[in-house]
């Protein structure tokens, strides 16, 4: 027999919200998102903004991908990185306690 209905295993993701105020202060930022800042925007992981402006994107394997504020950045379990909006991700994730 063959399924065709899947559940996704539980797995542990980081998620930081970017905000417009968090976009200008780092001082928030975890240390996955700070080094993905170092990355050129073009690069696979690569945060940052194009052509100075205050819109970010992240290189994904669809190539770059904007953040909106309010979005989600999300590190996956592999160290990609992606944003997610706000509804998606509060319908898919929930916190965990460490």
């Amino acid at each position: 027999m063959i399924d065709y209905k899947f559940v996704k295993k539980p797995i542990v993701v980081e998620a930081f919200q970017m905000t417009k105020e968090r976009r200008w202060d780092n001082s928030e930022w975890p240390n996955w998102l700070n080094k993905a800042w170092q990355l050129r925007v073009g690069e696979m992981g690569g945060v940052g903004c194009i052509d100075g402006s205050e819109q970010l994107f992240c290189g994904t394997l669809e190539g770059n991908v904007a953040i909106s504020f309010g979005d989600f950045i999300i590190q996956g379990i592999q160290g990609e990185i992606y944003p997610c909006k706000p509804d998606i991700f509060e319908s898919t994730y929930e916190g965990v306690k460490e």
